[in-house]
């Protein structure tokens, strides 16, 4: 029972990574489950054995990329006591998630779902969400109060950042480095914090 079960998972994760391959082409064709099927030399029903429907699948990508930025944030949040060097960590962090896992970023930016379920998109937008009120707590640790300066709209324009360079990079079919030149663009975006540092 228990081995059934190890290949099962064994298969599902198989799947989720061809899945993530076809989606780290620069052209991808249209990621169909026929295509997924033939890509992996299985029947579509093979497919359905493991998963209900397409959108299930990117159900299970989303998960993977749920579980990965937010363990990394709780490790760095953890590693790092100071609030300024948090921000910094994450976005760095999720500039170079993409880097490494370009068909996650397609996924990230809603292009790989556009057709999909209108439900992958609205759990994406709450993916974001969720990374914005990571960086606004940790700006709120912070004493900006002096600055003149909202951690909210703060969270929103470094989130906006982060987002814009993931859209270059999966548009330019991943030319566009996302992390290239970034610690001089974060010296000029972190110009309003660095007020609020201790002396």
């Amino acid at each position: 029972m228990g081995g059934d079960n190890k290949r099962t998972g064994e298969k599902r994760l198989q799947i989720l990574q061809t899945l993530a391959a076809m989606l780290e082409e620069p052209n991808p064709e249209k990621i169909t489950t026929a295509a997924l099927a033939r890509r992996l030399d299985v029947s579509e029903a093979a497919l359905y054995r493991h998963f209900a429907s397409k959108a299930q699948m990117y159900e299970g990508l989303i998960e993977f990329i749920e579980d990965t930025l937010f363990g990394l944030i709780a490790r760095l949040t953890a590693d790092t006591p100071d609030p300024f060097k948090q921000v910094e960590a994450i976005l760095s962090m999720l500039l170079g998630f993409a880097q490494k896992n370009r068909g996650m970023t397609r996924v990230l930016i809603g292009e790989a779902l556009v057709n999909e379920n209108p439900r992958l998109q609205k759990r994406i937008n709450q993916l974001h969400d969720r990374l914005e009120a990571q960086l606004r707590q940790c700006l709120r640790f912070m004493d900006t109060g002096h600055t003149g300066k909202d951690p909210k709209l703060l969270a929103n324009l470094y989130m906006a950042q982060v987002v814009g360079r993931w859209h270059q990079f999966a548009k330019s079919g991943f030319e566009r480095d996302p992390a290239k030149d970034w610690p001089v663009l974060w010296r000029e975006l972190s110009l309003p914090l660095e007020r609020a540092q201790p002396a």
